[in-house]
């Protein structure tokens, strides 16, 4: 199964490993389009820092950030799964699983990013900044820009397993799944019920989605599971004591949606 999550906006500091080499990161069909985005991001952010400041939509108490995205080639780096911090990652806490919890996660984790397209925990970047929803002057729209890579690069990696996509709608711009991957695909929404006189409300939770996800994700490497389909997958989150509600596809070629219910938000 693989697994496709959303970066964070929030990273740890590069580390004090050997600087970036693209030609080591997972999925190498992305290679020419990284080194494009990695050119202009680099060039952008030395050139003029307050152009950089508005393209990247960043606040001036977040301008430090540009320096960080021109040092990219030569700062020291670190594996994915350690740069990506925040409320879905604390969830997940890939650094507290047992080694073969761990193993797991660097097969079938991969995050999607405005810069690297997608790369797996394990592979080892810089800190950066720079969202899916970015539009560079040069390349335009990110989301936009990433997407033919994409459609052989994430099919590759799925092979013919299920894909189980807990990625944001910014990030789910970059590939949509089509054809029979899209039937072996699950998407997951988060729903807090709640009962308001003596009523059961649902409502859409957007802070603790993630870290109901992040939840899902780790209980799902510790166990080992390995669903070959969405309708698998639904019956394993049961088990591991998850409430879980499935749509199947209307149609063929579209993704199973799930629906998570959690009584408590935390």
């Amino acid at each position: 199964m693989l697994v496709l999550l959303p970066p964070s906006e929030g990273k740890a500091a590069s580390g004090r490993g050997a600087p970036l080499k693209p030609e080591s990161l997972s999925l190498s069909g992305l290679a020419e389009a990284r080194a494009a985005v990695l050119d202009e991001l680099v060039e952008l952010c030395a050139a003029d820092e307050e152009k950089a400041r508005t393209v990247l939509g960043l606040s001036e108490g977040l301008r430090g950030e540009i320096a960080k995205n021109v040092e990219l080639r030569t700062a020291g780096t670190r594996p994915a799964g350690e740069i990506y911090t925040g409320v879905l990652y604390d969830a997940l806490g890939l650094a507290t699983l047992e080694p073969d919890a761990r193993r797991r996660a660097r097969s079938s984790l991969l995050v999607f990013s405005g810069l690297w397209g997608a790369v797996r925990v394990g592979d080892r970047i810089p800190s950066y900044r720079c969202s899916m929803g970015v539009r560079l002057p040069g390349l335009g729209a990110l989301g936009t820009h990433w997407r033919k890579p994409m459609e052989s690069a994430i099919p590759e990696a799925a092979g013919r397993g299920m894909v189980l996509d807990l990625r944001s709608s910014a990030y789910a711009a970059a590939w949509k799944p089509k054809g029979a991957l899209a039937e072996r695909t699950a998407t997951v929404r988060v729903l807090h019920a709640q009962l308001v006189d003596g009523v059961e409300k649902r409502s859409v939770v957007s802070h603790f989605n993630k870290a109901t996800k992040g939840r899902i994700v780790r209980d799902l490497l510790i166990s080992g599971a390995r669903p070959k389909g969405p309708g698998e997958l639904v019956e394993t989150l049961r088990e591991l004591g998850h409430v879980v509600e499935a749509q199947a596809p209307a149609r063929s070629g579209q993704p199973w949606a799930l629906d998570v219910v959690v009584s408590q938000i935390h």
